[in-house]
């Protein structure tokens, strides 16, 4: 007998050992039809999977998030049999499932084309109304490398010899293609309903440039209609969102092959940039954080002291002067710690928090970088906090109310907190790593917050909080960052005198709230469309004048704007109206004031807000009134 634990405690019993379509079967036709796998004993398997003794076990349909990764596994290996069928000598490498579908590589004679793409995804619908049976068999290693040499398949062939010798390989057939795969895969190319391919690309094989460029074909592949056509309108929105190009079409800042990975901020950018910093540098004050400046460039012992030098060297710019070796700072801790270092300290001055706007430099590849997402050179609101063990919980509950505030004011309310622990590369003893990663998990469950681990994605040198928080499209961004560091503050010799007078080494915590300012502005940017609120956006008044006789009176009012706080820019230009209220609707401006014979003579103004939308006229106090407000609101 074998007995079968479902998930809602019920259990059936079978005379012999029954797959997992069986056992889908038995509890109902509607239940067998939707099965794309099963999960045995925490493991999914495909539905032809043979249970031989006592279990638990899932039944994945389409509703599970284990399987929608069944259905994009399957859909790669549906576009490989479509490209075998239309080009029958291409060969297979790999096709892995990655967020939001798959891909899969191929080695051809020529390039492929749109048409070519096209067509493949013509020949994946075909191949999926067949609902041609997928099955699984096992194979010795030798013998597969054998078969698929015998039929061409080279690359896989190479793959598969690189397994132990003395395993069995597992491959999946569905009509007249075989593939190797660890699987699960859904039972039938019929599950596979609601798919498209995106994009091609070129990929070295086996990601090594000196190797063949291969040929890479992106698809996505969904459960539902509705979620694919969901995934390919945010898509859309995200293109017209990219910051890259709203930075160019709104003057924000550029690039240019001098300076690889390093912006070149135009002033409105640069006014942007200035907001966040203040907003930020006020939060520092109240917060009782002191601000410093660190220098940029250090000398690599320093580097090596930290372990730095051994775990992040391949990533630091470095330079030599009158035979010393220095090196950009990639972080700004270590100059903080030499700013502690300055003068005795006592367990009365702690916590002692400093906070830095520091400029960092990263050796990123080229091919990493991603407009002001991603560069070389990029500022932090880096902060560092030298306190005792006893108080860490207090200062990680205090940081975390701070970066809640920040988040919500700058219009973000869906935050994912999650908690990096130790990776494997990594200094100090486990110990010291226990102690780092308990501390907080006490602060988080102090703050009430629930959370995900990460394991392995820790520093080097602690256990990190990250906050998460989603955008207008529900994208994630990684932001925020507190870790525990108990390691550098010792490897760089700093103290305090503790209260029975003896020398003792302070905890290092690492805080910053928007991180990477640059990476923080390319997401508001695109959070926002371009369209930033009143108390960001670098142009957030236009004074508009239809035609030179109400030159003087815009004039005018552009200055007591001015000086009440606001920035304006004042359009005398002799142009049409309608032609400057359309340039300057494109620009996104919050609003767009608009001045003629009878606003002059009535000392009021005619008021467009963003979009299009018509405020009518109002008296220049009202106006003045409603601007304050929408600033203050950060609206």
């Amino acid at each position: 007998m074998v007995a079968v634990r479902l998930p809602d405690g019920s259990q059936r019993q079978f005379d012999g050992p029954v797959t997992v379509a069986d056992v889908a079967a038995s509890i109902g036709a509607g239940l067998a039809k939707a099965a794309l796998a099963g999960k045995v004993d925490g493991k999914v398997v495909d539905t032809s999977f043979l249970i031989e003794q006592d279990a638990d076990l899932a039944i994945i349909t389409d509703k599970d998030a284990e399987g929608l990764d069944v259905i994009r596994h399957s859909a790669a290996h549906l576009l490989a049999y479509a490209v075998k069928e239309l080009f029958p000598d291409a060969q297979v490498t790999i096709g892995p499932v990655i967020e939001n579908g798959f891909y899969y590589d191929f080695s051809y004679k020529r390039p492929f084309t749109p048409e070519d793409l096209a067509a493949m995804e013509k020949k994946m619908l075909e191949i999926a109304r067949r609902d041609e049976k997928v099955t699984r068999s096992v194979m010795p290693r030798d013998e597969a490398v054998a078969y698929f040499k015998s039929i061409g398949e080279h690359y896989k062939a190479e793959i598969i010899a690189s397994i132990p010798a003395n395993e069995d390989v597992s491959l999946y057939a569905e009509g007249g293609f075989t593939d190797l795969c660890r699987g699960p895969h859904v039972p039938s190319t019929g599950k596979i309903k609601v798919f498209k391919l995106m994009k091609l690309a070129g990929a070295y094989w086996r990601g090594d440039s000196k190797n063949e460029m291969l040929q890479r074909v992106y698809g996505t592949a969904w459960a539902k209609k509705e979620d694919q056509e969901l995934y390919l309108h945010n898509l859309e929105e995200a293109e017209k969102r990219d910051h890259r190009k709203l930075g160019k079409q709104l003057d924000f800042f550029h690039f240019q092959d001098e300076a690889p990975g390093l912006i070149f901020w135009h002033p409105k950018g640069w006014t942007i940039w200035q907001q966040v910093e203040q907003y930020m540098r006020n939060k520092y004050q109240v917060n009782g954080y002191n601000e410093v400046k660190a220098p940029q460039i250090l000398d690599v012992t320093l580097w090596q002291k930290t372990g730095h030098w051994d775990n992040y060297r391949e990533n630091m710019f470095t330079t030599e002067s009158e035979n010393r070796s220095y090196a950009l700072k990639p972080m700004n801790c270590p100059g903080h710690v030499q700013i502690y270092n300055a003068g005795m300290k006592s367990y009365r001055d702690l916590p002692l928090r400093y906070g830095e706007f520091g400029q960092c430099h990263r050796n990123e590849s080229s091919g990493a970088l991603h407009g002001i997402m991603r560069v070389r050179g990029f500022t932090q609101d880096d902060g560092h906090i030298f306190c005792t063990e006893e108080q860490i919980e207090a200062e990680v509950t205090a940081f975390h109310a701070q970066a809640m505030e920040v988040y919500g004011d700058f219009g973000f309310s869906s935050i994912d907190v999650k908690l990096a622990l130790r990776p494997e590369n990594r200094i100090g003893s486990d110990e010291v790593w226990d102690a780092a990663e308990e501390a907080l998990r006490s602060a988080l469950r102090a703050c009430g917050v629930e959370w995900t681990e990460l394991p392995g994605e820790g520093a080097f040198y602690g256990p990190k909080i990250e906050y998460h928080l989603k955008d207008s499209l529900s994208r994630p961004w990684q932001v925020g960052t507190m870790q525990v560091d108990f390691s550098m503050p010792g490897r760089l010799g700093a103290e305090y005198v503790a209260e029975d007078n003896s020398r003792k080494v302070p905890v290092m915590l690492h805080r910053a709230i928007v991180g990477s300012m640059e990476r923080f502005i390319g997401i508001l940017i695109e959070n926002y469309a371009g369209a930033l609120p009143m108390w960001l956006a670098p142009v957030q008044v236009a004074v508009l004048n239809i035609s030179d006789a109400q030159a003087e009176y815009a004039s005018e009012l552009a200055a007591r704007l001015r000086k009440s706080g606001f920035r304006v820019h004042a359009d005398l230009r002799n142009e049409k109206i309608t032609y400057k209220i359309r340039e300057h609707s494109v620009q996104k401006l919050p609003y767009i004031l608009v001045i003629g014979d009878k606003e002059r003579d009535a000392n009021t103004v005619a008021v467009r807000a963003r979009g299009n939308v018509d405020l009518g006229v109002m008296s220049i106090d009202a106006l003045v009134e409603r601007l304050k407000q929408d600033v203050e609101a950060r609206a």
